[in-house]
């Protein structure tokens, strides 16, 4: 049961088997409903044609019986009293007669037929004189039907009794149950309920046995990328690939899938070693060139370069916490919800900027109201950052203005420097990427304030993108969300 092929074939035999038995249970009632209603018809008819005798006047004894064998036939009076039988009928049930001889006087002929008179006179005129009609009825409503047996010479048998009503020219009703045999019908439903009972168990072997094989097809690549996952794992090789089965059904776009999470998996490993041997590299050089000066200081305390060893120190501290940072984004720190007053924080982080070699112009509107949702020590270092980036690269002129932009509030930097080529303004947000004018470590950093500022919008629900500034330099555009 644990097996996905063993599930699947019990679950199609049980469903199977639940269908066939419901479906051979309506076939056996419908054929037996449809032989049933054959049976009352016969019934009706021979019941009908002898209460058409007896309304026509003809005497009990007279009364014509077809095929007394197959539709037996008993006439009772108001009294439940019988009347008239068939021949060779012993017994029967189901009629309310229990009875199956005929009363003296319905035997002896006690109704005489029209045209017997005495007196010779016609039928009509000595109708006329008795003062009833010279006719009698039989009535028209639906017969009542009814189960039983009957006894014929000697065989008894299960019948259809249908019972109708008839009323002689003397003014007696009657009532003439005729039977139709059930025989034929219970042969039938037992010939059709044999074949299913005998099919049923070869079809749900036929059933479960196809499932099993369909089942155990279709589940074959899945097991071929179980093999290959396994074999990824245990070679923690991310450059091999599952095989892809050529049909287009579910397991090929689960192996797709698969191999397009192998394929992201393998970016982000392959990134995270870069990022580490980049990170290794950055830090390698100011400890190095810290530790010269240390020990040149210790051999020689009057060469000692303190601005220099602090500068490398700064140097050390902000690239660690930028690493930092980096780090909790990659971990998926959120960004809080905090509502964070975009003109405010820009003016603030401006009035905190003392060293800039270049005046920074703000661009604020008086009373714009640019909130959104964030952390403000995050959205804060993002402009840092811009800010830092423009002051390197500007000639004399750095600007930063806040406006509200569609359904968020958006946050431009721009400088007058040489701008940043078309080709190369998606590749400056990658991590430890410095453009070929900016190699030097001392004036371009370590490359990672662009990727922390886009790392930082994204998270925020926003965007940072790079354009041409109207002063000729590059213009930094962050667009964040406005509060839902």
């Amino acid at each position: 049961m644990r097996s996905v092929r063993a599930r699947a074939a019990i679950g199609a035999t049980l469903v199977v088997a639940v269908a066939l038995v419901a479906a051979g249970l309506a076939v056996l009632l419908v054929l037996r409903a449809n032989l049933i209603d054959q049976a009352d018809l016969q019934a009706e008819v021979a019941a009908r044609e002898a209460a058409g005798q007896l309304a026509t006047g003809t005497r009990y004894e007279d009364v014509e019986l077809d095929d007394e064998e197959d539709h037996p036939v008993q006439v009772t009076d108001e009294e439940d009293r019988v009347v008239i039988v068939s021949k060779d009928l012993r017994a029967v049930t189901g009629t309310g007669a229990s009875g199956v001889t005929p009363v003296p006087s319905a035997s002896a002929g006690a109704t005489p037929s029209p045209g017997d008179d005495d007196d010779g006179d016609d039928d009509a005129d000595d109708d006329e004189d008795r003062g009833r009609p010279g006719r009698g009825e039989v009535s028209s409503d639906d017969p009542d039907f009814s189960d039983g047996t009957a006894t014929v010479g000697r065989t008894t048998a299960d019948y259809r009794f249908a019972a109708v009503e008839a009323t002689t020219p003397d003014g007696v009703t009657l009532t003439v149950y005729a039977g139709a045999p059930l025989a034929a019908e219970q042969e039938a439903v037992n010939t059709v309920r044999g074949a299913m009972l005998t099919g049923l168990p070869l079809l749900l072997v036929v059933v479960a046995g196809v499932t099993w094989l369909v089942t155990r097809r279709a589940l074959r690549p899945v097991e071929g990328i179980r093999r290959e996952m396994a074999a990824i794992t245990a070679s923690e090789d991310l450059a091999r690939r599952v095989p892809e089965p050529g049909s287009r059904d579910e397991i090929a776009a689960l192996a797709r899938t698969t191999n397009e999470t192998l394929t992201v998996l393998e970016a982000s490993v392959e990134r995270q070693r870069r990022f580490v041997a980049d990170a290794s590299h950055e830090l390698r050089s100011p400890i190095a060139s810290l530790r010269t000066q240390l020990e040149v200081a210790e051999a020689h305390p009057e060469l000692l370069d303190l601005p220099g060893a602090v500068a490398d120190t700064v140097r050390l501290q902000v690239l660690a916490a930028d690493l930092l940072l980096l780090a909790r984004l990659d971990a998926g720190e959120k960004p809080g919800s905090a509502t964070v007053e975009l003109g405010a924080l820009v003016r603030e982080e401006v009035s905190q900027r003392a060293g800039d070699r270049i005046a920074v112009r703000v661009e604020v509107p008086e009373g714009g109201a640019f909130e959104v949702n964030g952390s403000r020590g995050q959205l804060s270092r993002v402009i840092g950052n811009l800010l830092d980036n423009a002051q390197r690269h500007a000639d004399g002129s750095v600007a930063v203005s806040v406006a509200a932009d569609g359904r968020g509030v958006r946050v431009e930097v721009r400088d007058d420097g040489a701008g940043v080529p078309e080709e190369e303004r998606e590749r400056i947000f990658e991590r430890f990427v410095r453009l070929d004018d900016a190699r030097s470590r001392d004036d371009g950093g370590a490359g990672l304030g662009l990727a922390i500022a886009r790392d930082v919008a994204s998270r925020h629900g926003g965007t940072l993108t790079v354009h041409r500034a109207a002063e000729g330099g590059a213009a930094f555009r962050l667009w964040l969300p406005r509060p839902s």
